[in-house]
């Protein structure tokens, strides 16, 4: 017996590390729960990648979407204006609130700075997300052109015909991307 994928526990047993423990699954809950696991490692890895400005807006980002952002301004608008119109109390900024216009002017600017540096961060992760997607894709393309070439052998080899299939000659030549691409461009500019 071959040492390798004829060996006891097939091909599985016979890599190592994180990719042999990935192969070993029993159930598609356990297949389903690693890539999930996976997903969240890169996740993890790349937040942990960030710079401090990066966590830093994201951070005010996340407790500026947040319930708790808004009541807080409601109580200080509130308390701001009920103080400064209360007769009777001395009131540093009166009607029209001038002090109270620069102040949330001012806090617009930074939130609107922190707001879009958390955007573009988002970005940065969201433009990882797809190049991976890509990869995965352009992978899974070729697997399952290589597929259906070793198919297309194997009908050779024990007499089975697929019946000069038209369908089947087309998907087994590999996909060109850049073709593809320029598929998706001229339909794009074709009025529809």
């Amino acid at each position: 017996m071959k040492h390798g994928a004829g060996a006891r526990g097939g091909p599985a047993k016979v890599r190592a590390g994180r990719g042999a423990k990935y192969l070993r699954t029993g159930t598609v809950d356990e297949l389903t729960d690693q890539n999930v696991r996976t997903i969240v490692d890169l996740e993890r890895a790349a937040k942990q990648a960030s710079g401090t400005a990066d966590t830093i807006s994201s951070a005010i980002a996340r407790f500026c979407g947040s319930m708790t952002f808004v009541l807080v301004h409601v109580v200080w608008f509130g308390a701001w204006i009920a103080f400064n119109a209360w007769p009777g109390l001395p009131h540093p900024d009166p009607f029209p609130f001038t002090f109270l216009t620069l102040v949330v002017s001012l806090e617009a600017i930074f939130l609107s700075t922190f707001l879009l540096m958390s955007q573009n961060q988002e970005n940065r992760l969201t433009e990882r997300r797809s190049q991976l997607d890509l990869q995965i894709n352009l992978l899974t393309e070729q697997e399952n052109t290589k597929m259906l070439e070793m198919l297309q052998r194997i009908a050779e080899k024990v007499g089975a015909s697929s019946g000069d299939d038209p369908d089947l000659e087309v998907l087994e030549k590999a996909t060109r991307p850049e073709k593809l691409l320029e598929q998706i461009e001229k339909a794009s500019q074709t009025p529809g």
